[in-house]
């Protein structure tokens, strides 16, 4: 039996996919550990372990005394799964969150009521419960037991949350302070163009599109060099996790969304922050513009 490999060795598996997909390495290709281990911003130890989940999935090849050797195209790593296995918390994280959206749950409730209804134990509620308050989604009631917010529910909350980031987000592309970490900007790029030429994009689980929306968003507003922007998007981001669990998964529009993202990346490569900004006014004011009240 294969050893079970550990969730950072996946994540820099999934970040190594997309470095070899924006680099379009041919199979053959020599993946030298120094030089990825640079791009990443790693050490060469966690490098290691990506590829050899990547050699366990069978896109990479071992050589002894040799190093590690690409077997399949680019094209072909689109298809490989290397989302991590959800821990009890987090699967519980995720069923509370869409029996709430389906109505299932009610918007007030106690732990008795959730342990009871779920059949789990103590520790996996009350981790779930805790990372559910820490992301926004519930707090606590005055008296006894917890409550959803009221917060990416309704259209006209969701509304005033692209309201509000078209006021900040155009302008802090405009900031004389902006500036960009291209590494990361490469890498964040890499993972748009996997979803965009993604055969299958309903086989990409939601977390993984919802992660690579928000850490565009939030890597630009940390290089506007304004922590008060960073922290307004960071919020707006733990609020739209409800998203995560709704319109993520109908895609139809993730496709062009990431299209977008990539030509305002493109323009910030380019050193134009007037275009960059353009193009994300659009982008937010489409996004406004397809909520209805």
């Amino acid at each position: 039996m294969q050893p079970t490999s550990s969730a950072s060795s996946r994540r820099i598996a999934r970040q190594l996919l997309d470095l070899i997909y924006e680099a379009r390495f041919e199979p053959g290709h020599h993946l030298r550990e120094k030089y990825l281990a640079d791009a990443l911003g790693v050490s060469r130890t966690p490098i290691r372990a990506g590829l050899k989940e990547l050699t366990r999935l069978g896109a990479v090849k071992s050589r002894p005394n040799h190093g590690f050797y690409l077997i399949k195209s680019a094209e072909e790593l689109q298809h490989l799964n290397i989302e991590p296995s959800p821990s009890s918390d987090q699967t519980l994280y995720e069923l509370l969150v869409r029996d709430h959206i389906a109505g299932v749950l009610p918007s007030s409730f106690t732990q008795t009521e959730v342990s009871a209804r779920y059949e789990v134990d103590r520790g996996v509620l009350t981790r779930a419960l805790v990372k559910l308050s820490e992301d926004g989604l519930i707090s606590r009631n005055a008296g006894h037991g917890w409550r959803f917010q009221q917060t990416l529910n309704s259209d006209v909350a969701l509304r005033n949350s692209y309201s509000f980031r078209l006021m900040i987000e155009p302008t802090a592309l405009l900031s004389p302070q902006f500036r960009i970490d291209h590494t990361r900007l490469k890498q964040i790029r890499a993972q748009h163009l996997r979803l965009i030429t993604h055969p299958d994009i309903t086989k990409v689980p939601a977390r993984e599109i919802f992660e690579t929306d928000a850490s565009f968003h939030e890597l630009l507003a940390e290089s506007s060099g304004n922590f008060f922007i960073l922290q307004a998007i960071q919020q707006q981001n733990r609020l739209r996790r409800l998203l995560e669990f709704n319109s993520y998964h109908n895609k139809r529009r993730v496709k062009a969304w990431c299209e977008e993202h990539v030509a305002i990346i493109d323009m910030i490569k380019e050193n134009k922050p007037e275009q960059a900004a353009e193009l994300m006014r659009i982008h937010l004011q489409y996004a406004y513009d397809l909520v209805k009240i």
